[in-house]
């Protein structure tokens, strides 16, 4: 099926190469169920300009405003942001854009916590391993919300009610348990099956839960900010249709090949719920400390640099 350029109803596929606010323009009213979207973070990425502080949110607000114009009124806005760093300071941008939202008229369902492994290391605070995911809904108690799709499984699976007229049966949802807002989903880097050119990717899988909880097949789902297109991927995989735009032409021409793949049905993913990479279960040679053990090879300078007072990573 052909992906189009710009905004079709009857479309499956949209990715149109350009700004968001051009393509916010030719969507109708209320007629997108989820926006799911990463902004820039205004951090001076390869992507964007950096901004004075007040501008970026003023911009940000202008592409919500559209954004909350085309939501339906049982839909929902997911912001996923992290934090603007500037001389070692930093600013939560979900902070800084909840006002913007809450202005609007919407709501705040969750504050969901992505958590994941790997970043840059810190050497003057902690590292970052964390973003999160902030679920807006409008003022309605109709909003979608699917939960079964996403269920994860139960901890304590053979738990059983142990007193009351339930004695003896099991206490747990067979379907799975409920996911929770701290959400441990590996990020993209450099090892990961969906890696490509873009900086800042979105995991599949974490799309995938938003789209299955939030909407229904046949809706629509946009990304104001598309990237490489994930969040289009994630709604087709589903059978439902997205809409994104970008400003980068690699990005937009890449995003079109990976589409263009998982409605093929061969592009590549981390399967939702597959258990992390555990590297002592795996038996990786990577998890012995050369230093702690009789070696007739002496252990490399890059190895001993966990031991340096201060270590030269990245800050």
């Amino acid at each position: 099926m052909k992906i189009k350029e710009c905004f079709d109803s009857n479309a499956q596929a949209v990715v149109y190469f350009g700004s968001c606010l051009d393509l916010l323009r030719q969507v109708p009213d209320k007629s997108i169920q989820l926006v799911v979207t990463s902004p820039p973070y205004n951090i001076g990425k390869e992507y964007e300009k950096k901004l004075d502080l007040d501008l970026y949110v003023r911009q940000q607000a202008e592409v919500i405003t559209e954004c909350t114009r085309v939501l339906s009124e049982t839909g929902s806005i997911c912001w996923q942001v992290g934090n603007y760093v500037n001389d070692g300071a930093i600013v939560p941008l979900d902070t800084l854009l909840y006002p913007v939202f809450h202005d609007l008229g919407l709501v705040m369902r969750n504050r969901i916590v992505w958590h994941f492994e790997h970043g840059l290391h810190c050497t003057r605070r902690f590292s970052g391993r964390y973003e999160t995911i902030n679920w807006f809904t409008r003022k309605t108690k109709n909003f979608v919300f699917n939960l079964d799709p996403v269920r994860v499984p139960q901890k304590y699976p053979g738990k059983k009610h142990f007193k009351g007229p339930k004695t003896g049966q099991y206490s747990c949802n067979p379907l799975g348990k409920n996911p929770g807002d701290v959400w441990d989903i590996p990020n993209v880097k450099n090892n990961h099956v969906e890696k490509t050119d873009h900086p800042c990717q979105f995991p599949v899988e974490l799309v995938e839960r938003l789209v299955l909880s939030m909407t229904n097949p046949g809706d629509w789902v946009l990304d104001p900010f598309l990237g490489v297109g994930t969040s289009i991927v994630a709604a087709v995989r589903h059978e439902r249709r997205g809409a994104g735009a970008e400003v980068v032409e690699s990005y937009a021409d890449l995003a079109r090949k990976r589409i263009g793949a998982a409605m093929a049905g061969h592009l590549r993913v981390r399967p939702m719920g597959k258990p992390k990479y555990d590297p002592e279960d795996a038996g990786n040679r990577l998890r012995e400390a050369p230093w702690l053990y009789p070696s007739t090879t002496a252990p490399s300078p890059e190895q001993f640099r966990l031991l340096e007072p201060e270590a030269t990573y990245e800050k």
